[in-house]
């Protein structure tokens, strides 16, 4: 079973909430945009895993620019085969 995180790490989990608040989307639809699974991102918000440097940035990015994460496309409009 896993360790809970240490408390910077859950308060970090707070602004995870926040920042997908700000964007005003659903876990799922959030997830997608991140490019992360849904199970991840809860795990995020909960406070039993930690995001990536990646991720990191753009939660960040998600709190003082939503609108801009809200104009991405999903990573799956990116692929091409």
């Amino acid at each position: 079973m896993n360790k809970p995180a240490p408390p910077a790490a859950r308060w970090q989990a707070s602004r995870i909430g926040e920042a997908r608040s700000r964007v005003g989307l659903p876990q799922a639809e959030f997830a997608a945009l991140l490019g992360v699974s849904v199970r991840t991102l809860q795990d995020w918000e909960q406070g039993r895993r930690n995001p990536s440097g990646a991720a990191k940035t753009l939660l960040r990015l998600a709190v003082l620019h939503p609108q801009t994460l809200r104009d991405l496309p999903p990573w799956h409009a990116d692929e091409t085969e």
